[in-house]
C-alpha cells in the first residue's frame, strides 16, 4: 500500500484492496484509513522510512546468516538447550555465546549461576543478613535467561511453572523469576557438563515429594475460604 502511494495510486478502495491474509478482513476500516490527503512532500518521506527498513532488514539478515554460521560448531549443545522449557533457539545462542558453551570453565553449576549474576548477595552483621539482592553478573546472559523464565514461567504442567508458582506466593513473581532463572542455569551446567537433554519432572514434582504438606497448604487455603475439611486418606490399590 505504501508503495502504492509512493508510485501515485490515491484510490482508498484500490490501496485497500492491496490487504493481504489476514488484513483483507479490515478492508472498510482500511478505506476509511486510506481516505486524507497524501502530496508529494508525504511520499518523498514515505520512500525514506521504507528505504531505512529494507537497508535494515537487510542488515538483520546478513546477522543472523553470520550468526547462524558462527553457531554452527555448537549445534548440538543448542539442540539441547532447546530442551528446557522458555528457551527458545535465540535465547540459546545467547547462552552459548557469553558461555563458549563449554562448562569446563565452570566448576560447578553454583560457579556458573554466580558468574551469571544470580547468587543471592551475602551481607551479614551481628547475625543478620542485611542484603539479598542477587549480585552483579553478565548482563546479556541475566537478559536472556530473564525471557527465558517468564516463558517457563507459562508453561504447562512443567516443574520450572510449578517452582515459579510455589515461591510466588511466598516471595512475590520477581523473586520468583530471579530462582526459576536460577534453575535454568543449573539445568544448563549439568545438560552442557554431561551432554544430556533436559529432564523434566512434572508440574506435580512438589506434590509427589511431600504429599503431607501440599494436603497441609491444600487444607490451609480451604480453612481461609470457610470450610471445615477433613481428611480421610484413601487405601492403596491391591
Amino acid at each position: 500500500m505504501l508503495q502504492a502511494l509512493i508510485d501515485g495510486q490515491r484510490d482508498p478502495h484500490v490501496l485497500a484492496d492491496l490487504a493481504k491474509r489476514r488484513m483483507r478482513s479490515k478492508i472498510p476500516e482500511l478505506s476509511q484509513a486510506l481516505t486524507g490527503r497524501f502530496r508529494e512532500h508525504h511520499a518523498f518521506l514515505t520512500r525514506l522510512y521504507l528505504d531505512q527498513y529494507d537497508h535494515l532488514s537487510g542488515a538483520i539478515n546478513q546477522l543472523t546468516a553470520r550468526v547462524e554460521e558462527a553457531m554452527t560448531p555448537f549445534r548440538p549443545a543448542l539442540d539441547l538447550l532447546d530442551t528446557i522449557p522458555g528457551v527458545n533457539r535465540a535465547v540459546a545462542e545467547v547462552i552459548v555465546a557469553e558461555t563458549g558453551g563449554d562448562m569446563a570453565r565452570f566448576l560447578s553449576a553454583q560457579h556458573l549461576a554466580s558468574w551469571a549474576g544470580l547468587c543471592l548477595g551475602h551481607h551479614e552483621s551481628a547475625g543478620r543478613v542485611r542484603s539479598t539482592r542477587v549480585r552483579p553478573g553478565n548482563p546479556y546472559l541475566k537478559g536472556a535467561l530473564g525471557m527465558a523464565a517468564f516463558g517457563a514461567a507459562r508453561t504447562r504442567d512443567s516443574f520450572l511453572q510449578a517452582r515459579y508458582k510455589r515461591l510466588t506466593a511466598r516471595r512475590g513473581p520477581i523473586k520468583a523469576l530471579v530462582a526459576v532463572e536460577h534453575s535454568i542455569i543449573t539445568a544448563v551446567w549439568h545438560m552442557l557438563n554431561d551432554n544430556v537433554p533436559y529432564h523434566e519432572l512434572g508440574g506435580s514434582y512438589f506434590t509427589r515429594r511431600d504429599p503431607e504438606r501440599a494436603a497441609r497448604r491444600a487444607v490451609s487455603r480451604l480453612n481461609k475460604l470457610g470450610y471445615r475439611v477433613t481428611l480421610d486418606p484413601m487405601e492403596a490399590a491391591g
